[in-house]
C-alpha cells in the first residue's frame, strides 16, 4: 500500500517537471522512499509490542559490526546526496572519473550508471566522488574544445603548416565555426616543430572520431604539399683515437 501511495505522489509531483528536473527528483524520491520504509518498520514493530529501543541496546555490538561492514554502503548514499546538493553531475552529463569516461544515464541511491562510447555500462559507486577528482565535460555546455597535435620536420614552411591544419579542421562537418579553429606553435622539439590544432565540437562524447578523421585529413594534406612528419632519430658519431705508444 505504501509503495502504491508513493508512486502516485511521484507521478503527481513530476507530471509538469522538465526532463532534467525529473532525473534529479527521482534521486530525491529514492532517498525519501527508503526513509519512509524504515519509519514504517519502526512504527510497526513498536505497535506490535516490540521495544525498539531495548532491541537496539541489546544488539549494540551487532549493530556496530553491521555498521562497519556497511561503511562503504553508507558512504555511497551520503555521496549520492552530495551529488544532488552541489549539482556536480546530472543525467545526460559526460563525466570522467578514475580515468573512465561515460554519459550519465541514471543516478541511483548507491551508484551512478553511465554508458561509455563503446556502449558498455559503467557502474560507479557514489563514494568514488569523495575520493577521486570528477571531471564534468559538459557542465558548462555540450560544446568542448578538443585538440590534435602534430610535429613537422625542421625546415618546413610553418605558415603553410598552419594553413593546412586550419583547412583540415574547417572542412570537417562536426567542427563548429564559432569559436574558430586555432593553431598554436607549441615547441621546438628534439626532432620536430610541434603544433597543436584546437577546435570546438558540439558532442565531446564522440570526440575521438572527428579527431581521428582530422588526423587522416592532415596526413593527406601534408603528403600533397610535401611536408614530412619526422620520427625520433639519433646520430651516433664514433671517434677512433690513435693507439697510445707504450713506454719502452
Amino acid at each position: 500500500m505504501t509503495t502504491i501511495v508513493l508512486k502516485i505522489i511521484f507521478r503527481v509531483l513530476t507530471r509538469r517537471l522538465p526532463e532534467n528536473d525529473k532525473g534529479k527528483f527521482s534521486v530525491v524520491y529514492g532517498y525519501f522512499r527508503w526513509l519512509i520504509y524504515v519509519i514504517i518498520l519502526l512504527i510497526t514493530l513498536n505497535a506490535i509490542g516490540v521495544n525498539v529501543t531495548a532491541v537496539f541496546a541489546a544488539s549494540a555490538a551487532l549493530l556496530i559490526g553491521i555498521g562497519l561492514a556497511l561503511q562503504t554502503f553508507f558512504q555511497d548514499i551520503i555521496s549520492g546526496v552530495f551529488i544532488l546538493i552541489d549539482q556536480s553531475a546530472h543525467v545526460g552529463d559526460i563525466i570522467e572519473i578514475d580515468g573512465k569516461v561515460g554519459r550519465v544515464e541514471e543516478i541511483k541511491l548507491r551508484t551512478t550508471r553511465a554508458v561509455t562510447i563503446d556502449n558498455k555500462v559503467l557502474i560507479i559507486p557514489n563514494h568514488l566522488y569523495l575520493t577521486n577528482s570528477l571531471y564534468n565535460w559538459t557542465q558548462n555546455g555540450t560544446s568542448t574544445r578538443e585538440s590534435v597535435t602534430v610535429g613537422v620536420a625542421y625546415g618546413s614552411d610553418v605558415e603553410l603548416v598552419k594553413k593546412l591544419l586550419l583547412q583540415a579542421a574547417k572542412e570537417h562537418p562536426k567542427v563548429l565555426k564559432h569559436p574558430a579553429p586555432l593553431v598554436l606553435f607549441t615547441d621546438f622539439g628534439d626532432s620536430s616543430l610541434n603544433f597543436k590544432l584546437i577546435f570546438t565540437l558540439n558532442d565531446s562524447f564522440t570526440a575521438v572520431i572527428p579527431q581521428s578523421e582530422i588526423r587522416f585529413k592532415i596526413n593527406k594534406l601534408f603528403k600533397d604539399n610535401n611536408i614530412s612528419i619526422p620520427f625520433p632519430q639519433r646520430d651516433v658519431h664514433i671517434i677512433q683515437k690513435p693507439n697510445e705508444e707504450n713506454p719502452s
